[in-house]
């Protein structure tokens, strides 16, 4: 297991508990309680979590302001993302005019779009060229190209966005939270976002179960924006803000 992989079970974890000891998160991560500590030394030093004496504890602070880039993010939770990306795509008709945001998951969506006839826009520079190479017609934002999340980004794309009225869209987000909403770190990609949204005539949000109860540090849409599709539910009540399909290794939940 790679430290990004192992650093997003460690902050999952902690972020559950509060608090997590090495030997408990050594079990989780099946690794050594040496590793651990390596681990927790990295994410204390980038402000992820404060490590204690014997373990880690959550942050003072709990917005988080920083991501990784694409080639990090794409292997974090793949199993999970291949599954939510499947039953996305399964939503996609071919009589559909579809946004599909910038990200991983939303990328590991395109294999499974079954739907010949569906139009596609899209921000995301590797999303366009996959679903060209498909054979669907795809039109792509103006502005400028952000390399680290592979995101074309700024006023232009905006402005393109707002010209649209999509039957469907699909969003990436950073974190999920009851009250801060869905947020992302970068304000020019939560412009795109948010416009999309207010564009769509449904907009689904596509995450794994480590976003929830997560903020960072833009608000791009309050929770009852869309809806989520996500491996499992961690917490109960958020099904009271938003409708949410939990595709579990079982099945949809």
């Amino acid at each position: 297991m790679m430290f990004e992989e192992r650093a997003a079970k460690i902050l999952e974890v902690v972020k559950n508990r509060h608090t997590a000891g090495i030997g408990e998160l050594a079990a989780a991560l099946g690794t050594s309680e040496s590793t651990v500590r390596r681990d927790l030394i990295e994410l204390d030093r980038r402000g992820q979590l404060k490590r204690v004496r014997g373990g880690a504890a959550e942050t003072d602070n709990p917005v988080v302001t920083g991501e990784y880039d694409v080639q990090t993010k794409a292997g974090i939770h793949a199993d999970l993302k291949q599954r939510i990306a499947k039953y996305a795509a399964a939503t996609i008709h071919s009589d559909d005019l579809v946004y599909i945001d910038a990200g991983t998951t939303t990328l590991t969506m395109i294999p499974y779009i079954q739907a010949p006839g569906a139009v596609f826009v899209t921000n995301g520079f590797s999303h366009a060229k996959a679903l060209t190479q498909r054979g669907y017609v795809v039109y792509v934002t103006g502005g400028r190209l952000k390399l680290t999340t592979e995101a074309i980004v700024g006023d232009s794309a905006v402005r393109s966005i707002e010209k649209y009225n999509f039957t469907k869209c699909f969003m990436g987000t950073n974190g999920i939270d009851e009250k801060r909403g869905f947020t992302t770190p970068d304000i020019d990609e939560a412009l795109i976002k948010e416009a999309a949204i207010q564009h769509s005539y449904i907009s689904y949000v596509l995450a794994d179960s480590s976003k929830f109860r997560m903020v960072s540090s833009v608000t791009f849409a309050k929770i009852s924006s869309a809806c989520i599709i996500t491996d499992r539910i961690p917490d109960e009540r958020y099904k009271k803000w938003t409708v949410i399909k939990a595709v579990e290794s079982g099945g949809t939940k």
